[in-house]
């Protein structure tokens, strides 16, 4: 994987090796993507690769999902995410030799992410069997600025002796899946030869190739073509097939002697258009890139990542690893969202086929808010899509006998893809999550509900928690036999998180509907629905243990058999070492649950509680998903444990960098890596969205010297600093937000007004915890 060193650049990613073992892991790590196309950073030769490939947002392919024992509302048919044409492959043969770095290890190999630039650049020298030193060097970028653009710029040099090189560059689709014998859900389904051909079409450097998938129907056209310099005497030769374009460079090079060339690429997808219409959709892409050039790409590419890290950038002195994973995790998110259209940001984006591409409830919990703050045109992108999906949801819950809607567990077009119920149609905290996402929002932006869609989804998801909420004899409402995040413990009655989320769902329709009463009408919204709904979340029962003076993650979870931890580190995932029927029933949490509960509905809490809750949910959480750490880490700066908090924060931000969870190379974990940013800023920034004004209650661990970070808060750019002597907060300009005036701020209870000529500041608390520094399962403590 990449490693850096103890003090690494700030703004660059490096590999200054290569890991024979796992490169699986270097190509997520590297994958470049602008939310519309992304590509894994395989090597330029591919070989030796774990998951090479190129994948476009929206484009999967439907196979059939089978059951031993079938049951009614079972999903018949999956949906996976599939490989378009890879145009990275450029396969290089020296005196009749292929380079293979197997056959001829490098003398240097340097490969470097860079975050300013965009860019995954690359540096190799060795020597060929006969003797003969080379330099190879390109770069590649996928365009931020263009999103149909991936160029790659390749120099091939003969140092001190001449060679005879041959270079084959290649588009290349239906390439023969990976089959990789695993049960684990988070393996992609593989799918062999998923396109049907179209038409090709050869030019004079490249050509251009045409498909279809062949049961989801969506036409993709993609295209390469080559700028080439060399010396006098080389040929260039291309040839076009159905499902490959190969363009053959061959060049005698002197001592001293280079072979440059650029490789442009485009890439177009669409369910509905003709197959001609994409091609020429293709070809004016292709234009447009070779019109603007290497070099104009590469400014593009700069001046679009300067505006981002203007908004976006975070500084923190004192860990060196945590500012670099930070910045990382940020470019990702950006990667994920840059140029989405109407399509799902799945669980790995466009790095990689893990999950099968598909999108969870986490991307609303965790990406969206980050997107919202950070680059809010991202986060209306992807709300238009889950807007889109409503119909689809409301088909989905009129198969569950429920009314309103019921958004998907994980999907790619809207339905329903997962063959395990307990773990997914039972988890209908989903639904409430994704309606916050709605009002985060709505709140931050100052934007309306209508412009993303958003009245229609809380009012529809709220018809579904009046549908499925049971009223007890003495009044109280409950949810039962659902799911809550902590997926160790599935089906169960009144989870608190499920419970408190589906109460804001509740009340958040309600008040949707009044304060747009046209759109209501038009959802045929009766007079007394938003009464009832406020009546629902009025009566709804939250459990409480009051021998343990916690609250119990739903109803009886505090006596449950305590689950016999084994101090073996290997005994991790306990999913992957023990059955569901016993993990349902112990007290053992795959991943924060009350506890997250405890940061999204924290005014449910009081201090005491939240700090007693903590302490008894952390020796019990064993964080086998990468959505916890970030989590605790917001919930532990909250009750004071700021060490504890720090170590969970470089946790959630080094989840990919250090390949934490073991399976960074079926790509990286978004939602970890969004959770991070959210971590720092809420955690450690103390921000709370809940509520017309920004709130702020900056903290600062003994090992970090100072943290700033950057927001979007309706339109305006506000920064936060955070030092031992203090916080400041500035308002970065003075243009756009509701009305350009100033802006009101709440820092640590106290309420200010910003603007650009009046930054404000406070002395820093220092917390004290009322409880020891909780601990945590047997080898499971944070790991960073």
């Amino acid at each position: 994987m990449p490693r850096n060193s103890s003090d690494p650049h700030p703004w660059r990613v490096n590999e200054s090796s290569f890991d024979w073992s796992g490169p699986g892991v270097a190509e997520s790590v590297f994958a470049l993507a602008n939310g519309y196309i992304g590509t894994r950073g395989t090597l330029d030769e591919v070989a030796p690769s774990q998951n090479p490939g190129t994948y476009m947002s929206g484009v999967f392919e439907f196979h059939p999902l089978s059951y031993p024992e079938d049951g009614y509302g079972h999903p018949e048919r999956g949906q996976a995410i599939i490989g378009v044409a890879d145009g990275t492959p450029i396969h290089l043969e020296l005196d009749g030799t292929p380079f293979d770095l197997h056959e001829t290890p490098p003398e240097t190999h340097e490969r470097t992410l860079d975050l300013r630039a965009g860019t995954l650049h690359r540096e190799t020298e060795w020597l060929t069997p006969l003797g003969k030193r080379m330099r190879l060097t390109s770069t590649r970028l996928v365009s931020l600025t263009q999103r149909s653009i991936t160029a790659i710029r390749y120099e091939l040099e003969a140092v001190d002796q001449p060679v005879r090189a041959t270079l084959r560059s290649e588009l290349v689709v239906n390439r023969t899946a990976r089959q990789v014998d695993n049960p684990d859900p988070r393996v992609g389904e593989a799918l062999d030869a998923p396109f049907a051909r179209s038409f090709h079409r050869s030019y004079e450097t490249g050509g251009l190739l045409v498909h279809r998938t062949k049961g989801s129907g969506i036409g993709v056209a993609a295209m390469v073509e080559h700028s080439i310099e060399m010396p006098d005497g080389g040929n260039v030769s291309t040839s076009c097939g159905e499902d490959q374009v190969v363009t053959t460079v061959a060049v005698e090079l002197p001592p001293g002697g280079r072979l440059c060339f650029t490789k442009y690429l485009s890439h177009v997808r669409s369910p509905e258009d003709s197959a001609e219409s994409l091609g020429a959709q293709a070809l004016a892409a292709m234009k447009d890139a070779r019109e603007r050039g290497w070099e104009g790409l590469l400014e593009d590419q700069r001046a679009f990542l300067n505006r981002f890290w203007d908004d976006a950038d975070v500084e923190i002195d004192g860990g060196p690893e945590l500012q670099l994973a930070i910045r990382f995790d940020l470019f990702h998110v950006l990667q994920a969202s840059a140029s989405l259209s109407v399509a799902p940001i799945g669980a790995k984006a466009l790095t990689g086929p893990g999950y099968s591409g598909h999108a969870f409830w986490d991307v609303e919990g965790f990406v969206l808010p980050t997107l919202t703050l950070l680059y809010p045109e991202g986060a209306a992108r992807l709300l238009r899509w889950r807007t889109s999906t409503l119909d689809t949801a409301r088909e989905r819950a009129k198969v569950l006998g429920v009314k309103g809607a019921s958004f998907a567990w994980r999907t790619i077009n809207g339905e329903e893809v997962s063959a395990y119920w307990p773990a997914s149609t039972a988890a209908t905290h989903l639904n409430a999550g994704i309606a916050r996402a709605y009002t985060s929002y709505a709140t931050a932006t100052g934007t309306p509900l209508t412009e993303v869609g958003g009245v229609d989804v809380l009012v529809e998801t709220a018809r579904l928690w009046e549908s499925t909420a049971h009223q007890s004899d003495d009044g109280r409402y409950h949810l039962l036999g659902v799911t809550g995040p902590d997926e160790y413990t599935g089906v169960v009655d009144d989870n608190v998180f499920t419970n408190l989320m589906a109460q804001r769902n509740l009340r958040a329709a309600a008040d949707a509907c009044d304060g747009y009463p046209d759109q209501a009408r038009q959802l045929s919204v009766q007079p007394d629905e938003p009464a009832r709904w406020r009546s629902i979340a009025d009566a709804m029962y939250v459990p409480w243990d009051p021998v343990r003076q916690v609250h119990p993650a739903n109803e009886g979870f505090t006596t449950y058999r305590e689950w016999d931890f084994d101090p073996n580190p290997h005994a991790y995932p306990v999913q992957e070492h023990a059955h569901y029927a016993k993990i349902y029933r112990r007290q053992v949490v795959k991943q924060a649950d009350l506890v997250l509960a405890l940061w999204w509905c924290s005014e449910e809490f009081t201090d005491e509680q939240t700090a007693r809750n903590l302490e008894y949910y952390e020796q019990r959480t064993v964080r086998d998903s990468s959505l916890s750490a970030a989590v605790q880490s917001v919930v532990c700066t909250r009750v004071g444990h700021l060490d504890l908090a720090l170590a969970y924060l470089r946790e959630a931000a080094r989840t990919d960098l250090a390949d934490l969870q073991g399976d960074t190379h079926r790509g990286v974990h978004l939602a970890s890596l969004a959770g991070a940013w959210l971590a720092l800023v809420s955690g450690f920034g103390g921000l709370i969205l809940d509520g017309e004004e920004l709130r702020l209650a900056p903290r600062l661990p003994a090992t970090l010297n100072r943290i700033a970070f950057r927001l979007i808060w309706r339109g305006r750019r506000i920064g936060v600093e955070v030092t031992r002597s203090g916080s400041t907060v500035r308002l970065l300009d003075g243009d756009g937000g509701d009305d350009g005036g100033p802006v009101p701020v709440w820092i640590d209870g106290n309420r200010v007004e910003l603007s650009p000529e009046c930054p404000a500041s406070a002395p820093l608390i220092i917390p004290q915890p009322t409880t020891a520094p909780p601990r945590q399962p047997p080898g499971r403590e944070p790991r960073a």
